[in-house]
């Protein structure tokens, strides 16, 4: 198989040895004769070329990724919520509490979050990652210990994480995602952690360039004053960093400075999922700013990402922007937890269905214009 050039050969030689590394060189563009089959049979398929619109452009990305026209159908998917805990929660941020990751990490276990609700609709399962979060957690049924350290520090004046702990947390998602995809042809991301919009803010920033005024948005709703404070704690934060990081061994500095344990895992879940050739679903602005990590440390892995919907979170239309990925939904949710990534996917299997499943012309005897 042959291995990506560049960015990916830097970090092999950085990081020599790790699973980093190795995923990154495992990461191969889209089969382009695949899409270009897939585009063939699109227009050949008993419809007007082009009348689908966005759902084509899916149905031929599907096919890249797999190799082959028609694609496998996208389900059933997995969600895989990885929930972690930020030391920034201290600068007042959120009114709401940090137990509460924990919380809802119970919560989700039980079956009683909105991201249940949608995946139980969807034959989806859920699965939960516990990558950073403060509190102990019992061993449970659906829950994956994956944790790095109890939370991050505060970035607010000081590096959430060290590079160390940044690569461990990336590496814990590829880990994931290499093991969902044994099983499962589509893997969707969930979040989980209060204040971690904070940290996708700054991320974002720092990636894109936007200011912190336009990246740093409510999250669970805040009032004027603590998005003032918001917005202050993320600018003194992305001071502290170049913009737009260059390379790989850079791209993980930042991400040790200002990010979060939830999104270093989403980060090595797009890539472990590129590496595995399969598709991710990504969700709201966390998936987003993370998605943003994954490119910058190996672009061709965003071959593999869709992106499920724009969040009303300002950073999540940033960093899609950036990244050139245009949402399938846009219903202005902002809770996290994979929701409005589940909500794309029944978009997503239908563009693959009618790809596989649509008569051509010649074969159902339709006379063409």
């Amino acid at each position: 198989m042959p291995k990506t050039r560049g960015r990916g050969d830097l970090l092999s030689t950085y990081f020599a040895g790790t699973l980093l590394a190795d995923t990154i060189a495992a990461v191969v563009p889209r089969d382009a004769a695949a899409e270009r089959a897939a585009r063939e049979r699109l227009d050949r398929m008993t419809k007007p070329p082009g009348s689908l619109g966005v759902l084509e452009d899916v149905a031929a990305q599907l096919a890249g990724i797999a190799g082959a026209c028609p694609a496998p159908l996208p389900v059933p998917a997995v969600v895989a919520v990885f929930a972690a805990d930020h030391g920034v929660h201290a600068q007042g941020v959120t009114p709401w509490p940090q137990e509460v990751t924990a919380q809802m990490v119970a919560n989700f276990l039980a079956g009683g979050a909105v991201v249940n609700a949608f995946a139980a609709e969807l034959g989806a399962e859920v699965v939960v990652v516990d990558v950073g979060v403060a509190s102990p957690l019992d061993p449970a049924d659906g829950l994956l210990d994956r944790k790095v350290r109890p939370g991050t520090a505060d970035l607010a004046v000081g590096p959430a994480m060290t590079v160390d702990e940044a690569r461990q947390a990336v590496e814990a998602g590829i880990e994931v995602a290499l093991r969902l995809a044994t099983a499962s042809p589509c893997l969707v991301t969930g979040d989980m952690g209060i204040a971690n919009t904070t940290a996708s803010a700054a991320l974002v920033c720092a990636f894109t360039g936007a200011t912190p005024a336009a990246a740093t948005g409510r999250g669970t709703g805040v009032d004027d004053a603590t998005l003032a404070r918001k917005v202050e704690v993320v600018s003194r934060a992305v001071g502290r960093v170049p913009v737009r990081p260059r390379t790989p061994e850079a791209a993980l500095a930042v991400l040790a400075e200002v990010g979060g344990l939830e999104h270093a895992a989403l980060a090595g879940f797009v890539l472990g999922a590129a590496a595995a050739r399969v598709p991710v679903l990504l969700d709201g602005a966390i998936a987003a700013s993370a998605a943003l990590v994954a490119a910058a440390l190996c672009p061709p892995a965003l071959d593999y990402a869709i992106a499920g919907h724009t969040s009303a979170e300002p950073g999540s239309a940033l960093a899609l922007e950036h990244l050139g990925l245009r949402p399938l939904l846009g219903l202005d949710l902002r809770l996290g937890e994979g929701t409005g990534a589940l909500l794309a996917l029944p978009l997503v299997a239908s563009a693959a269905r009618a790809l596989r499943d649509v008569a051509t012309f010649d074969s159902a005897g339709v006379t063409e214009k």
